[in-house]
């Protein structure tokens, strides 16, 4: 997530790098070997079936048992061991997450209306009927993403969630993804992780039915799964490493500003950080702060390595050019802690999601407290795509209907582009129509 010499160029404005990256991007991030290994499970699982899902699921999961359902039991009783605090923190988590989709959800309307005297016009919103969520648990498990996935689809009337989870204790899954699956509504959880939990979704061989769609996060294995998988099932973004970028002048902290880019920096060691300001100040004072908040953070040599490696801090003179730059990475997060919001607000347009001012920031989406979705586009995927919300588990379907006193308005000049074209058989459906009410 850096500005390449043509994107210098397109900005036209002077933009001085006050940090570069100390790695390239690639043009292409997906790993050679990464996509052999997927399509050779993928096409693995598909001809052995749940043998073939097993045999994956002891090999690279630990999974030691016999059956991959997590039973209701452990499932209800997942909250059990974990201490009250945490338990409260995720139950607020997973109702605003839930009360957040649901205004969306308020403001998506059927409608029907006439197009033309007698032609009638309509869109129904209506849920995918069965969705298969990945819920991540690697190193960090990522309690907030059944929030995110199996609440937003419960949210949008999707009948049957199935969800999915690699085990982490003991060959049975982490009990606080468990309890974040079950307090956002799952009813069934299956010990497996990876494309092995991926695959078995889409060809329905955990619960029988083949999953519509698959949403979730996941490692670059998951990644591929789902890009590989696309076209078969719906999927919710093909995303890469998280991303963080802040816009910052003068008025900002340095110490919040750098840790709001280690805070997503630690996610992993690829992932990217931007800083774009007017601010000398900031420009000079934020690379020296996180050199002394990563002297003191436990995961220093992930977040460390992120910002090395791919994190950059940008200087420019006014603030239409900081948007610009902001507009070219279209970064997945968006942190703008600088006067007028409003101007920010309705100047920029390209982002996964926008936290505007001193007192929001990027960790609290992430853990579910403001309540908007974090499964978000990256990659510059914010150009075209706002992510997931609880509008990516409805169809916009649209229908039609005509009475006869309508046939001519639409069938004669429907006669007339189908002559053009050639389409007899168009041509022909129109006709008859014109010759019935003529008859």
């Amino acid at each position: 997530m850096h500005l390449s010499e043509a994107d210098f160029r397109r900005i036209g404005s002077p933009v001085r790098v006050v940090k570069a990256p100390a790695v390239a991007d690639t043009a292409d991030l997906r790993d050679p070997a990464v996509v052999a290994t997927v399509s050779e499970m993928l096409a693995a699982i598909e001809s052995g079936g749940m043998d073939a899902v097993l045999r994956y699921a002891r090999e690279l999961d630990g999974f030691t048992g016999t059956d991959l359902l997590v039973g209701r039991e452990e499932l209800a009783r997942s909250g059990d061991e974990l201490p009250t605090v945490l338990r409260e923190a995720l139950d607020a988590g997973s109702e605003r997450t839930r009360r957040f989709a649901a205004m969306q959800r308020e403001r998506l309307q059927d409608f029907e209306s006439e197009v033309l005297p007698g032609v009638v016009c309509g869109q129904r919103f209506v849920p995918v009927e069965n969705v298969g969520a990945y819920l991540p648990a690697g190193r960090f498990p990522l309690l907030a993403s059944a929030f995110m996935t199996v609440g937003v689809a419960g949210v949008a009337g999707v009948p049957n969630v199935v969800a999915a989870t690699p085990p982490s204790r003991d060959g049975r899954p982490h009990p606080a993804v468990l309890y974040a699956a079950s307090i956002s509504g799952a009813e069934s959880v299956y010990a497996v992780g990876g494309v092995q939990a991926l695959a078995a979704m889409a060809f329905g061989l955990l619960d029988g039915v083949p999953s519509d769609m698959i949403v979730g996060a996941g490692n670059a294995y998951v990644a591929e799964a789902k890009r590989q998988l696309y076209g078969r099932v719906g999927i919710d973004v093909l995303a890469g490493p998280s991303e963080v970028a802040v816009i910052a002048d003068d008025t900002a902290d340095a110490a919040v500003v750098a840790a709001d880019l280690l805070a997503q920096a630690e996610h992993g060691p690829t992932s990217p950080s931007s800083l774009a300001t007017t601010s000398e100040r900031l420009a000079e004072q934020v690379p020296r702060e996180i050199e002394k908040q990563l002297a003191g953070l436990a995961t220093a040599e992930i977040a460390g390595a992120a910002w090395r490696d791919h994190g950059t801090i940008y200087l420019a003179e006014d603030r239409e050019t900081v948007a610009t730059v902001m507009d070219t990475l279209a970064p997945e997060h968006l942190e703008v802690i600088a006067e007028d919001l409003d101007w920010w607000l309705d100047r920029l347009h390209n982002y996964g999601s926008l936290f505007l001012g001193n007192w929001s920031t990027v960790v609290y989406a992430d853990k579910g407290m403001s309540g908007t979705n974090h499964v978000l586009p990256t990659t510059r995927g914010a150009r075209y795509s706002g992510g997931l919300s609880v509008a990516g588990f409805l169809k916009q379907l649209t229908y039609q209907r005509a009475t006869r006193e309508a046939t001519r308005a639409q069938a004669e000049p429907t006669v007339t582009v189908a002559d053009f074209e050639q389409l007899v058989g168009h041509r022909d459906s129109a006709q008859l129509r014109l010759d019935a009410i003529r008859d």
